[in-house]
């Protein structure tokens, strides 16, 4: 099956719910997040996160997502990771997908490391088999040791970051969705973490990520998007991005 991405006039709109449009919180979150908030009904306000965009990704392509906080780039990985459903327009993804966004759902701060790594697998949609079958390597690469069986709670940052980063990165994938590029634990760690990161993305067949880093989006990607207010700005090559970004 050829991998794909189609995206067709995608709009995801928030609800919230008991908030009073006059307050001034609500006159504050309205300036943060561009003007996007309306009123839907007594007491429910929307936040339109992203407004009819259209994209289209295939075999090869590694897209850039631009923007400040707030812009919608989230948003966006989140659709296409399948993790929010549109509020209109249509989403096509074809192939596996491997999501680096909220790696931390289904963390248990009571249970071992062990039983938090068998299900972040399984909120990675890792069939039993293939979880035993990875489990090894997962805590050799977390470098936790016997620390795999103390509780999760009893963890330092670096140890959490560590757990959740071996896990994440264990999956083939067709599709690589990263918020950032992510580093995890301390200095050494980093270094492999980062050799991981860099064999994942050369294997994907398409790659998304959204980066404040202008450097590395020039640098891994063919595509770019530039976003502002849940709208594209930009959408093109990286070449015709850095010129426009750095006109003679």
């Amino acid at each position: 099956m050829t991998t794909s991405i189609d995206l067709k006039d995608v709009t995801l709109d928030y609800n919230l719910y008991s908030v009073r449009a006059q307050s001034l919180r609500n006159a504050v979150l309205n300036m943060a997040v561009g003007g996007r908030l309306m009123r839907s009904g007594k007491d429910v306000t929307v936040i339109r996160a992203l407004s009819n965009i259209s994209l289209n990704l295939r075999e090869g392509d590694r897209l850039a997502l631009v923007g400040h906080n707030g812009s919608g780039k989230t948003s966006l990985l989140k659709v296409l990771a399948g993790i929010y459903e549109p509020t209109a327009g249509v989403v096509d993804v074809r192939g596996r997908i491997s999501s680096m966004i909220s790696m931390s759902i289904g963390l248990d701060a009571e249970a071992s490391g062990l039983q938090n790594i068998r299900n972040l697998a399984m909120m990675q949609m890792m069939p039993d088999r293939e979880i035993k079958r990875r489990l090894p390597d997962i805590v050799e690469f977390s470098e936790l040791g016997a620390f795999v069986h103390m509780p999760f709670k009893t963890y330092s940052a670096g140890m959490m970051a560590r757990l959740t980063f071996s896990v994440a990165t264990q999956m083939d994938a067709d599709i690589l969705i990263m918020d950032e590029w992510i580093s995890a634990g301390d200095a050494e760690f980093q270094k492999k973490a980062a050799a991981r990161l860099t064999s994942m993305v050369d294997k994907a067949k398409i790659v998304v990520i959204a980066t404040h880093d202008l450097k590395l989006a020039a640098t891994v990607s063919n595509r770019v998007m530039t976003m502002e207010a849940g709208v594209p700005t930009f959408l093109g090559t990286t070449a015709e991005w850095v010129e426009r970004s750095n006109p003679a």
